[in-house]
């Protein structure tokens, strides 16, 4: 998951000196893709870190053969199945040549002696990201433009066979909502430093409430504004990133993660969301009008029972910014900004829980 952090208003990604807790040897690195990486004899390789970012830490690789990114699990103990970088690499090639936009991939290193932890390599795509979750850049219609591209893309995504793409063992495909609340609420368990009802009574309502699973298509299981890169000057998504958490899984839980900003009021650190904002005077689109932007594309009905997924997505959003939380406090965060955390994660678990019990009282109420 990267992080909201702020950026320049262009859009272009920082570049800064490797983090003291995530340098590693990189005449070791560059050992090692002499010869595996097109072009790259052994010298002239120049390291930064992109700036921002709160799982696995990405970094710039500069050669005299041209430019390259490398994503690499952090320093230090991990949690069970996070940062997989082995999926995000296995995901783009999967999708290479799709309707899908994904940078080109050269190499996976799963051998940790190289520096310290499995990484893989693929091409820089320039272009602009924003990682906060609203576009606050441009004009309306620039913003319409950039969200009406956002739900294209995510219905691409869900179009594509999945069979087809060899990623047909990438995931189990059956009574997926169920096993990501329990694997979610595990995530939750292993990162728990202090108590936090909101947590458990929103994982609790979710096993009771869960919706039938009658859906495949491969999920990115992070889609929003900050995780693709938009061309320089078009509103057009060149590259979509961050795939440590795709699998096979429901569409309709990333349709409700991307439209999650809906629900999220302004954050600490810019805005993370537009709730009780006027956001529609910024040619931000309703929720409304965004899936039905999205089941344009994807050729299908505009569904009946989102805010389940909705009530699922900031929970699983809650538990992995917890993971965040829990390590800034170890010492090993991608971005030092991470131990301010905590009250992000707290507020996502009580707006989930609030959403829960509205859905609640009205089944209750349509029961009676």
């Amino acid at each position: 998951m990267a992080g909201d952090v702020p950026v320049p208003s262009d859009g272009m990604p920082v570049l800064v000196p490797v983090l003291q807790n995530h340098r590693f040897d990189e005449v070791a690195l560059a050992r090692y893709l002499a010869g595996r990486l097109p072009g790259f004899r052994g010298d002239g390789l120049v390291v930064r870190q992109f700036q921002g970012g709160q799982s696995n830490p990405t970094f710039h690789l500069q050669t005299p053969g041209g430019d390259y990114v490398l994503r690499k699990k952090p320093p230090g103990k991990l949690l069970p199945s996070a940062h997989q970088v082995e999926r995000e690499f296995r995901a783009m090639q999967a999708l290479a040549g799709s309707g899908v936009p994904v940078p080109a991939t050269h190499l996976l290193c799963e051998d940790e002696a190289v520096i310290g932890t499995p990484f893989f390599v693929m091409d820089h795509v320039p272009g602009r990201i924003y990682a906060d979750r609203v576009m606050l850049a441009g004009t309306p219609a620039e913003r319409g433009a950039v969200y009406a591209e956002l739900a294209r893309v995510l219905a691409e995504l869900h179009r594509v066979d999945w069979r087809a793409a060899g990623l047909a063992d990438f995931g189990r495909a059956e009574r997926y909502m169920e096993r990501q609340v329990q694997r979610w609420t595990r995530q939750w368990e292993a990162s728990r430093v202090e108590d936090m009802p909101a947590m458990d009574q929103t994982a609790a309502w979710l096993a009771a409430n869960l919706p039938p699973d009658d859906e495949t298509a491969i999920a990115h299981g992070d889609y929003r504004l900050g995780n693709v890169i938009l061309h320089p000057q078009e509103p057009r998504i060149v590259a979509v990133l961050d795939w440590e958490l795709a699998t096979i899984g429901h569409p309709l839980a990333d349709l409700a993660y991307a439209c999650l900003t809906y629900h999220m009021p302004p954050g600490p650190s810019g805005l993370t969301g537009v709730l009780g904002t006027d956001y529609q005077a910024l040619g931000i689109p309703t929720q409304d009008a965004f899936v039905a932007e999205y089941c344009r594309h994807a050729g299908r009905p505009v569904p009946e029972n989102l805010d389940v997924f909705v009530v699922f997505s900031m929970f699983r959003l809650a538990s992995i910014v917890a993971g965040v939380w829990r390590r800034a406090l170890d010492g090993n965060a991608s971005d030092p900004r991470a131990i301010g955390y905590r009250e992000r994660y707290r507020g996502m678990a009580e707006q989930a829980w609030s959403i829960a019990q509205r859905l609640g009282a009205q089944k209750s109420q349509i029961g009676g």
